[in-house]
């Protein structure tokens, strides 16, 4: 008997049980640094010269693995293997598919500081974002298991007098995952464990900079007993190796989640029909967001300014979710910039592998760079109010900065940052905030803080992102609760976590019998 599905619990650090356990996780994993790590085609595990080098963003000089790069030759092995997996892979039945992603989610449950580790190691989160991270793979793994149990029964359809119709789901066939790394675990599980509940065997190949953590959840998806040529590991440099996984004629589908720019470019070149393809192929992609808070003038202020900052700094701003505007009504606008500067003060920022803190790094150099080009942008923009410092000394370290009096159309309130800063406008009424919310090309996620009903049933209707928060932050969805997926430019809007997302990787048929 399958449970009803609910979310994994998150940890609380407060309690020293806790805390000790996951500094020993820590202590532990740390003996493990600097390991080689193989590509995985098939079952075999296969160690190439060539390496992709992961190091703590926190401490740059301290190498996580070394994780082995595939070239094109892997590649075209991996597919041999998933076509061929493919044959029986998608004959099993669907409630031993499902068994092999419960028991997946035992391990990590029974390991979960252990790879919270990991993630604190690999990706430089935060306890609190890494407890989230791997509680939020878990869910993935338990709600994709039970979502495919559930579409297993097929649909009603009706029948005639003479007729037997049924109307049921089957696997497309071999895919490619390309996760981000900003939720190295999380995402990485649910895109991959989705299309194989579904039946279809998948190309993983995870971001170069978070590597380590993505084979470890290969390595308990082996243990759950997922068959070999099922999940073959093949991480590699995007340039050599990217298109080639999109262009391949034996690619049914493309997960991706990472930027707009190379979501993009992944739909247009899934759109060629390349030799020897015989069907068309589909595209989900997460393509990030700019996400705003609107704040009216009967809004709970207190709640506005924690919102915004939880939202704009929680993981040093590196969701695709993470709020970049605040657009505060004229009213309110002075108090509510107040507010958000004092919290924001009690923010800590270091290392997350040596102390519980509320940041971290960002995850590299170029990102870095990136961030503090935008920082200089916005002192030309706007006023810098609070924050605005970084440093790259030991790791890439950027503190909350954040601006006000911004133009609507200023970049920093148009362009993607994905790093800890926000920008804040002001308007003169709910139609303006409404307005400014709207106007960028990204539509993921937004939220209202507000008490004056009749502006949130507008916002309902008229605030164009595919999650929307009424009196709470925009960022911590949470699977079989919030789905999560955008409008416009922030993607397919594939609302992961979410009673729809399974049939991405299926196709539906019907079959007709008369008598």
């Amino acid at each position: 008997m399958v449970l009803p599905f609910k979310h994994e619990p998150f940890t609380d650090f407060k309690v020293e049980e806790n805390r000790k356990e996951l500094e020993s996780a820590l202590r532990s994993v740390r003996t493990e640094l600097g390991k080689d790590y193989p590509l995985v085609i098939n079952g075999e595990k296969i160690y190439t010269e060539d390496k992709l080098v992961a190091i703590n963003s926190a401490n740059k000089e301290e190498i996580v693995g070394k994780v082995s790069k595939a070239t094109k030759e892997h590649v075209e092995q991996a597919f041999e293997a998933s076509v061929e997996a493919y044959e029986t892979w998608r004959k099993v039945p669907v409630e031993d598919r499902a068994h092999v992603l419960f028991r997946a989610a035992a391990i990590v449950r029974r390991r979960k500081h252990e790879f919270s580790a990991w993630l604190i190691q690999d990706a430089g989160k935060p306890w609190d974002q890494a407890d989230g991270d791997i509680a939020e793979g878990i869910d993935f793994l338990e709600y994709y298991g039970r979502q495919m149990l559930e579409l297993d029964q097929g649909k009603h359809v009706e029948d005639r007098i003479t007729e037997d119709n049924k109307y049921f789901y089957k696997a497309m066939g071999p895919g490619v995952v390309i996760p981000p790394w900003n939720f190295a675990f999380a995402i990485v599980c649910g895109t991959v464990a989705a299309p194989i509940v579904a039946g279809n065997p998948v190309l993983l190949k995870p971001s170069e900079n978070t590597p380590v953590i993505a084979y470890k959840l290969v390595e308990v998806l082996e243990e759950a007993g997922l068959p070999k040529g099922v999940l073959n590991f093949v991480p590699g440099d995007p340039k050599e190796i990217g298109d080639y996984l999109v262009d391949h004629k034996d690619t049914h589908f493309i997960n991706f989640t990472g930027s707009r720019a190379t979501g993009v470019r992944i739909f247009e070149r899934a759109a060629k029909i390349q030799e020897g393809q015989q069907h068309l192929k589909r595209v989900v992609a997460e393509m990030g967001g700019k996400d705003t808070i609107i704040v009216d003038e009967t809004a709970d202020l207190d709640l506005a300014a924690e919102s915004i900052v939880h939202s704009a700094f929680g993981f040093s701003g590196q969701k695709c979710s993470a709020c970049s505007r605040a657009i505060i009504h004229e009213d309110v606008y002075d108090e509510v910039i107040e507010k958000s500067v004092e919290i924001a003060k009690t923010l800590t920022v270091g290392n997350p592998s040596e102390e519980n803190v509320y940041m971290a790094s960002v995850i590299n150099q170029t990102q870095f760079d990136k961030i503090k080009n935008y920082i200089e942008i916005g002192k030309e923009e706007g006023e810098l109010v609070f924050g605005g410092e970084t440093d790259d000394s030991k790791g890439f370290f950027i503190y909350p900065t954040i601006f006000k009096d911004l133009d609507p159309k200023a970049r920093i309130m148009q362009e993607e940052i994905f790093g800890p800063v926000v920008a804040f406008a002001k308007a003169k009424d709910f139609d303006e905030l409404l307005e400014i919310a709207n106007n960028t090309e990204y539509g993921l996620t937004g939220a209202v803080i507000s008490t004056n009903r009749a502006n949130l049933e507008r916002a309902r209707e008229d605030f164009h992102v595919g999650n929307l928060y009424f009196n709470r932050g925009c960022t911590a969805a949470i699977v079989g609760y919030q789905p999560f997926g955008g409008f416009k430019m922030s993607g397919t809007d594939s609302k992961a976590g979410g009673p729809d997302y399974l049939q991405h990787f299926l196709e539906a048929k019907i079959v007709s019998e008369q008598f």
